[in-house]
């Protein structure tokens, strides 16, 4: 449970497309791994690369048909959460869907441009992306000094 919601968290991937990737859907070799999927969601197929790091999680690969994750159900997943969270002294609600979000986050508090992080998500409108871009507003606060004149050298 907890490779798969690092898993989410390290791609983006929804719940149900982690419980439905299948070996044969992982490709690439170390620094050009990818995964090539039809999402869930919209049955669109996808092309999404991802990290080694995402791709080590997975452990050692098997048959091709084989899913990645096995034994993984909403239920399971959500009592699997509620143990990882209090173990962790963490009161708030936490979904598996969080670990998308903070995927988006991440990725845009990191530099990522909003569409990148929308063709990674599969969203098919900007849109959708941009609520993530809300989070991240602060980071304007951070740019507004950024550019610096000597305005006593220009009025002279």
């Amino acid at each position: 449970m907890k490779r798969a919601a690092i898993f989410s968290a390290l791609t983006g991937l929804r719940f149900s497309d982690v419980k439905a990737l299948k070996w044969s859907e992982l490709r690439g070799r170390p620094g050009k791994y990818y995964l090539q999927y039809r999402q869930q969601k919209t049955m669109v197929a996808e092309y999404m690369p991802i990290s080694d790091d995402a791709a080590n999680l997975l452990g050692n690969r098997k048959d091709g048909d084989e899913v990645v994750f096995k034994s993984f159900t909403y239920s399971s997943i959500r009592i699997f959460l509620v143990r990882w969270l209090a173990k962790a002294g963490i009161d708030k609600n936490i979904t598996f869907h969080c670990f998308r979000h903070t995927y988006a986050t991440l990725q845009l508090e990191f530099g990522t441009d909003v569409y990148t992080v929308s063709k990674m998500l599969g969203h098919k409108h900007i849109k959708t992306t941009q609520v993530y871009a809300k989070i991240v507003d602060r980071k304007k606060d951070q740019t507004v000094n950024k550019i610096k004149i000597n305005l006593a050298r220009l009025i002279d």
